[in-house]
């Protein structure tokens, strides 16, 4: 994909600079405008008088739910933030977890978290780039919000990766924002104000696109649902913390850079609302050879039987 008359490559270098430049902001002002949940993705909302920290504790136990998470298994949770999806498969399911980010000032407030849940012996905080891991196999991935800085040249590359650490039986859940496809792909270019000013380097891809290059890798793709109005009502509970604490986020970033949130986020709700843009969270299973994939008989009945 060409941007702006060049070829990115997403070396990890360049993708290690792009997530410094977007996630080191500052954990203060990430803490203002996320709220105490701490997860920089789309919730799921029951109604939408949920409060955002219920609607994201719900997004995190639904994936844990279809990745059907058991005490004992292994987790890895391939760009893990801030650890709140980490605390919450460790806590309330019983897995032991690899999280990994290639931000140090996550890794550092996420481990302290784990820390104070007195979860250290359980989860272990990685600053690796997901192609450098190499101790599977894992009984399940998440990728929560991270493939879109994955890029269109790199895709693959992430998809074989991934099912390599799974172990057969083992179950993705790729939880990615997407885009309406194009009559001629080679024409998309991102946004350059989000690509200058807030997500360098970031890139979206039609979901059929995303299923096809999991397919690709191996992966048996079992589900796809779009919860592409939860984001828009998750963006607008962001904007509304961030415009409840304005004063101090202008202290703890700069009133230009506040500005640019706001402006990001606010468009950010009107492109998922209008469905220019959506989000898909896909199930996909390392099938064996045998074609046990361990999956119910019934759809969306996401644990597996004891």
């Amino acid at each position: 994909m060409r941007r702006h008359g060049r070829l990115h490559r997403h070396t990890k270098g360049s993708d290690r600079q792009a997530v410094s430049h977007h996630y080191d902001v500052g954990n203060d002002f990430y803490e203002l405008v996320l709220g105490p949940s701490m997860v920089y993705s789309c919730a799921y909302w029951a109604s939408p008088d949920s409060t955002l920290e219920d609607a994201q504790r719900a997004k995190l136990e639904l994936i844990c739910q279809k990745l059907a998470l058991k005490p004992g298994m292994r987790l890895l949770d391939v760009g893990c933030g801030w650890g709140s999806m980490a605390i919450h498969a460790a806590r309330e399911h019983g897995v032991t977890v690899v999280g990994v980010t290639l931000s140090q000032e996550q890794a550092t407030y996420a481990r302290k978290r784990i820390a104070d849940e007195g979860l250290t012996d359980r989860i272990e905080i990685r600053v690796q780039d997901y192609r450098d891991v190499r101790d599977g196999p894992y009984d399940a991935i998440s990728s929560i919000g991270m493939a879109e800085h994955v890029g269109s040249e790199r895709y693959l590359e992430y998809a074989h990766d991934l099912y390599a650490l799974l172990k057969p039986g083992g179950r993705l859940l790729n939880h990615q924002i997407a885009r309406r496809p194009r009559a001629d792909e080679s024409a998309y270019e991102v946004d350059e104000f989000i690509d200058a000013y807030v997500f360098p380097d970031g890139e979206l891809a039609p979901v059929g696109t995303t299923v096809g290059l999991l397919e690709r890798a191996g992966f048996e793709v079992r589900d796809v649902e779009a919860i592409r109005e939860h984001y828009a009502l998750t963006l607008r509970g962001w904007v509304a913390n961030l415009e409840a604490g304005w004063p101090e986020a202008q202290r703890l970033t700069s009133p230009g850079r506040a500005r640019v949130w706001r402006l990001y986020m606010a468009a950010s709700a009107l492109a998922f609302e209008h469905n220019r843009i959506g989000v898909n969270q896909v199930l996909a299973v390392k099938t064996p050879e045998s074609g046990a994939s361990g999956m119910p008989l019934r759809a969306r009945e996401w644990r597996a039987q004891p």
